[in-house]
């Protein structure tokens, strides 16, 4: 009977996600700037809720909680730093992100080092983006494979098209209001979890005597290089992650936009807390399970029905608007970036929201493909972090931040860290067992800051959201 119940909740919260996009489709986007940045209104506590569920999605309850189930809390508090500190650093730059009000990055990073490094930033960004688009359809797939017995391919496939549809038709609109939607669900989820997770475990003092003893160490076994090569990505991602700062483009105003940098904060360090305590209870109860399930089997056979049903929704939830936020950014760069910036009028303003939702199905389809090359969502979660870590955030950081920067030194360093990137996952193999940021990030800061300090900046034509770099 419980197993029923999981499967009306789970699809009734689809049906009402899907449901809300058509709405906004209907009520809200009438323009492209409408699809893609929510026509620049959207309220500091949607934001907050947005940004929030676009960071955590599958690549936390399900990579995450992955990483939890094998290394243990102490090491995955490290694991999740990244993200509280990257969020520190966004504070300081949401209002110039605002200020700017661009559709995309390399849009951006246009501003100070011109129309090449924009084509060239947004291949990499492509390059990832669709490999985090692929593995939010993956956790899916877990999500549906345990609330209804369906194999994790069909499952894999039913939420490509959930998210490939919700993206397709009220854009940002849509995602960012099912995303405040969401970020509440899951948090009062988790929150009336807990308690009842601890309890079945044995308290904290069951925690400790039942975990193996190599997991309650800092490092749960691994090497200080491997888990600052787990740590190093997520920091990295989350500092230049283009869906964040097109949600700071979105708001209302530069306030709204710095504003909400605290409520996300705070949001994600509970969020961290109260997943981090799922997994470890996951240890102990179900010792014997795949890493990549810890969070969803506690929810689907250790919680009563209605409260393991209200955070399996939860979860499929955050997995998908995640993927729409992804899938809808990468289609960004694809659109705007690449074609437009070819020629202006390549595609008619009057056709363009209807091209944007054909390059949304394509990348989509595309994204379902790459996940089935990857063996798990933490090793797809790895890549894509670490192709836009080493090859994008560092010329982000500098266009903001680094006034000697130049453009021969941001177009070295984005093609050196994800060349870097490629090479060390396809070429060589991950030696070691290191995450390739540790190999790729170095080399892409060394060529930003070389490159740099020998050319000099041309001067770029005058933009009129250029603002000074201070």
């Amino acid at each position: 009977m419980a197993n029923y119940i999981h499967i009306t909740v789970v699809a009734l919260y689809l049906v009402f996600m899907i449901i809300m996009g058509m709405y906004y489709a209907k009520k809200e986007v009438k323009t492209s700037e409408d699809f893609m940045v929510a026509g620049r209104r959207l309220p500091s506590l949607v934001l907050i809720g947005t940004l929030l569920a676009t960071w955590v999605g599958s690549g936390t309850v399900v990579g995450g909680a992955s990483f939890i189930y094998q290394y243990g809390p102490f090491a995955a508090l490290i694991y999740f730093a990244g993200a509280p500190l990257g969020i520190i650093v966004l504070y300081f730059i949401a209002d110039k992100a605002r200020v700017r009000a661009k559709y995309t990055i390399p849009e951006m990073l246009e501003i100070r080092f011109g129309k090449k490094t924009r084509l060239i930033s947004a291949v990499f960004i492509l390059l990832a983006y669709v490999g985090i688009t692929s593995y939010q359809f993956i956790g899916g797939g877990y999500v549906l494979n345990i609330t209804t017995g369906m194999p994790v391919e069909v499952g894999t496939m039913i939420t490509a098209f959930i998210v490939i549809f919700l993206a397709t038709t009220g854009g940002l609109f849509s995602v960012a209001y099912t995303d405040f939607l969401s970020s509440f669900l899951i948090v009062f989820g988790f929150l009336i979890g807990v308690p009842l997770a601890l309890y079945l475990a044995g308290g904290f003092e069951g925690l400790a005597q039942n975990i193996p003893e190599q997991k309650l160490t800092w490092n749960g076994g691994l090497t200080t290089a491997q888990i600052l090569g787990f740590f190093l990505p997520t920091f990295l991602l989350i500092l230049g992650d283009q869906n964040m700062y097109q949600r700071f483009s979105a708001a209302k105003d530069p306030q709204s936009a710095k504003k909400s940098t605290i409520g996300f904060f705070l949001g994600d360090v509970l969020i961290v807390i109260l997943s981090i305590t799922l997994a470890t209870c996951s240890i102990v109860l179900f010792p014997n399970i795949a890493p990549d399930t810890a969070i969803l089997e506690l929810a689907a056979k250790g919680f009563p029905t209605v409260m393991g049903s209200l955070i399996l929704a939860s979860c499929v939830a955050f997995i998908i608007t995640t993927g729409n936020s992804y899938l809808l950014s990468s289609a960004g760069n694809l659109v705007y970036d690449l074609i437009k910036s070819f020629k202006k009028d390549a595609v008619p303003e009057e056709n363009l929201l209807g091209f944007n939702r054909i390059v949304v199905i394509i990348l989509g389809i595309l994204a379902y493909a790459m996940g089935q090359f990857f063996p798990s969502v933490l090793s797809i979660q790895m890549y894509s972090y670490t192709m836009y870590g080493a090859a994008i955030t560092p010329t982000i950081i500098a266009s903001f931040l680094w006034k000697r920067a130049t453009t021969a030194g941001a177009i070295s360093s984005i093609i050196t860290g994800g060349l870097a990137t490629l090479f060390w996952e396809l070429v060589l193999g991950k030696p070691m067992g290191w995450n390739s940021i540790l190999f790729s990030l170095p080399l892409s800061i060394l060529a930003l800051i070389v490159v740099s300090l020998f050319t000099i900046n041309k001067p770029q034509p005058l933009d009129q959201n250029t603002i000074s770099i201070k």
